[in-house]
C-alpha cells in the first residue's frame, strides 16, 4: 500500500506541471502541429511511402510521440530535482519519513505521467492530420510506460549531475533530441545502405521508436534489418531490454539518493 508521504510527493510533482499547461502542454502541441504541417502535409505529399502501405505522415507519428514523451519525462525530472537543489527545498523531502525508493519512484512516476500525457497529445495532433488505428495496444502501452519511466530515471541523474540550468538544456536539446532524430523518426532503416543500417542499430533510440511504431502501426523495421535469428521477435526483445534498463536506472537513482550525491552540495 502506498504511504501518505509517497502520495503527497507524487501529487505535488504532478500538480507542479498540471497547473502550468501553457508551459508544459501547449508548446509540444504547437510544435507538433508545425512538424505534421511541414513534414507531413507539405513535404509528405511529395515523398513516396517510406514502407509499403504506410503514408509518410502516418510513419512520422510514432517517432514524434517518442520524442515528446522522453523529452518531457526527462525535462520534468531533471528540472524538479535541480530546482529543488537550487532552492534547497529538496531537503524537506530528504528529511521526510520516506524511503529513498519511495522518493525516487514518486519523482519518476510523476515525470513519466507528464511524458505520457505529452505523448498522447502528440498522437491526438497527428490524428487531426491522418486516421490512426492502434494495432498492438497492450504492447504500445507497455512500451510507452517503460520509455517514459526510463527517461524520467535518466532525468533524475541529470538533475543531480547538473551544475546550472544550462547543463539541463544541453542534455535535452543537444543529446536526447539528436539521438531521436537519428533514430529513424523521419525515415525507415530499410532506406539506408546496409552499413548505415548496422550503424543505426548502435543508437538506442532506434529500438524505442521502432517499438512504438510496431505497437501503433504493426510495422517494425527490425523485421527487415535485424539479424535473422533476432528479427522475428525483435520488438518484444527490445521491450524486455528496455524494461531491464529502466529497472537498472531507477536502482542507480535510489543509490544516488542514498549516498546523497548532488543533494548535499
Amino acid at each position: 500500500m502506498l504511504s501518505v508521504g509517497f502520495r503527497a510527493l507524487f501529487r505535488r510533482e504532478v500538480l507542479r506541471f498540471v497547473r502550468r499547461p501553457k508551459n508544459t502542454f501547449m508548446p509540444p502541441a504547437i510544435t507538433n502541429v508545425l512538424y505534421f504541417a511541414v513534414f507531413g502535409v507539405i513535404l509528405g505529399g511529395r515523398i513516396d511511402e517510406p514502407v509499403e502501405g504506410i503514408g509518410y505522415i502516418l510513419f512520422l507519428i510514432p517517432g514524434l510521440v517518442v520524442l515528446g514523451t522522453i523529452s518531457n519525462a526527462f525535462e520534468n525530472a531533471s528540472f524538479s530535482i535541480f530546482h529543488g537543489r537550487w532552492n534547497e527545498y529538496i531537503h524537506e523531502t530528504l528529511t521526510s519519513p520516506l524511503s529513498y525508493a519511495e522518493m525516487v519512484v514518486a519523482y519518476v512516476g510523476a515525470s513519466a505521467v507528464r511524458g505520457l500525457i505529452v505523448g498522447v497529445i502528440v498522437a491526438i495532433v497527428g490524428r487531426l492530420f491522418v486516421p490512426i488505428s492502434v494495432e498492438n495496444g497492450l504492447f504500445l502501452v507497455a512500451t510507452m510506460v517503460v520509455i517514459a519511466a526510463l527517461f524520467a530515471g535518466f532525468g533524475i541523474i541529470g538533475g543531480l549531475v547538473a551544475r546550472d540550468f544550462d547543463d539541463l538544456t544541453v542534455m535535452n536539446q543537444f543529446i536526447l533530441r539528436p539521438l531521436v532524430f537519428f533514430g529513424a523518426v523521419f525515415y525507415s532503416l530499410t532506406m539506408l545502405d546496409t552499413i548505415w543500417q548496422y550503424v543505426s542499430l548502435l543508437n538506442p533510440m532506434v529500438y524505442m521508436v521502432d517499438s512504438v511504431r510496431y505497437g501503433l502501426l504493426g510495422y517494425s523495421d527490425m523485421h527487415h534489418v535485424a539479424p535473422a535469428g533476432y528479427a522475428e521477435f525483435a520488438p518484444y526483445a527490445s521491450l524486455a531490454i528496455l524494461s531491464l534498463l529502466t529497472a537498472v536506472v531507477i536502482a542507480i537513482d535510489v543509490y544516488l539518493f542514498k549516498i546523497g550525491y548532488g543533494l548535499t552540495d
